[in-house]
């Protein structure tokens, strides 16, 4: 059963709607939003198929979904604002604000190296309780108190779960503010957009169900593992839960604030949010960010080799950097960030393109057909 795709497509950009359509017929997608300006114009804006597995609802304009670490970027840019507010700075030292976290020669570590995915924190070692992850306050004084996987600040590995506790706590203690409340203040407020870190429960209602992997659920920490297989598993499995197998469409997981991992948005407030960085900051008479603090927040941090992914990766100070394998299109000055499962939030300064695409199935996290299927149709129309 094919749900009808729905929406406006310029006529200059049809090549799009016909990806989007092909991401159902050849892709496996249950149902899927798709917004792209181009020079702050909204030029394609579709949505279609279901907001649930079993395809009993049909998926709305401006239908919520959990849209994972497009979260990460979400965050560094109210990371960014606050820099620009004059609370905090790329370089402050993490201890300086959080006394705690001074121990295993994390001493010197900065909010430029949690954004940078450096500070060796990918992962907790202790076996922590199922759904540990919705009690801040202990995932926070948890990390605090571990010991880094690697030397801190010496190498970069992608921080799937814990890069939001970090920075957010750090934030928090910067302004007195969480990133729930930044988001809403300073992003989701004033650019009118749908962008959501503890969803209101009012609001789920409007959230779309994502289908899972029926991958087996992992309650407990298997056996024999060695220190490098530990990182790898701890970092998406401690504790159970923390990635969203098994709670992933729960109340509780909705509304907890996991920045990394269960920011919930529309495709359209993804793109407001990035057609006004793709423009130097600003869009509809809202500065987002000061073009000057924007360059610096899209400039490179980490670039090489990732102790958790095992292949190259590029980070700016929180957004994703284009890599030839992986990239936000051909232009080099793009940034934005991926989310599990084929979701993506970017702008490219250059096209000055802002892009937001939303999912409920879980498809490739590394090279997905259907976000690289609506990328290159963008770029064929801009040719």
């Amino acid at each position: 059963m094919q749900a009808p795709i729905h929406g406006s497509c310029d006529a200059a950009f049809h090549a799009v709607r016909d990806a989007f359509q092909n991401n159902f017929i050849e892709h496996g997608e249950i149902g899927a939003s798709v917004c792209i300006t181009v020079n702050g114009v909204s030029v394609v804006h579709l949505w279609g198929g279901f907001s649930n597995p079993e395809k009993t609802s049909t998926w709305q304009e401006d239908q919520l979904v959990n849209a994972f670490s497009i979260g990460k970027g979400v965050t560094a840019v109210v990371a960014a604002q606050c820099v620009a507010n004059g609370l905090i700075t790329y370089e402050t030292r993490v201890a300086s604000i959080w006394p705690e976290f001074a121990v295993h020669g994390k001493e010197e570590l900065t909010l430029r190296d949690l954004l940078g995915h450096r500070a060796g924190l990918p992962a907790i070692r202790k076996r922590l309780a199922p759904n540990a992850m919705f009690d801040w306050k202990l995932m926070t004084d948890t990390l605090a108190a571990e010991k880094p996987w690697w030397t801190p600040g010496a190498e970069h590995g992608y921080h799937v779960n814990t890069y939001g506790f970090l920075v957010g706590e750090l934030l928090r203690r910067a302004t007195g503010k969480s990133v729930r409340q930044l988001i809403s203040k300073l992003i989701a407020e004033p650019l009118q957009a749908e962008i959501y870190l503890g969803t209101p429960i009012e609001l789920h209602s409007r959230i779309a169900d994502y289908e899972w992997p029926n991958d087996p659920f992992p309650e407990n920490e298997p056996t024999g593992l060695d220190e490098e297989q530990l990182l790898q598993f701890n970092t998406y499995y401690n504790p159970s839960g923390l990635s969203g197998a098994g709670v992933v469409n729960s109340a509780p997981w909705r509304l907890a604030e996991m920045p990394s991992t269960n920011v919930h948005a529309s495709a359209r407030a993804i793109s407001t949010l990035y057609t006004a960085l793709a423009d130097g900051g600003s869009y509809n008479g809202v500065t987002v960010l000061p073009r000057e603090v924007l360059d610096i927040a899209s400039s490179e941090v980490s670039n090489g080799d990732d102790r958790i992914l095992h292949r190259t990766s590029r980070f700016a100070h929180g957004f994703q950097l284009p890599i030839p394998e992986r990239g936000f299109g051909p232009n080099a000055e793009s940034f934005g960030h991926f989310g599990a499962g084929g979701s993506v939030g970017f702008c490219d300064p250059k096209a000055k393109v802002g892009f937001g695409y939303v999912m409920n199935q879980m498809g490739p996290r590394w090279q997905n057909p259907r976000n690289r299927a609506l990328i290159d149709s963008l770029y064929s129309c801009l040719q």
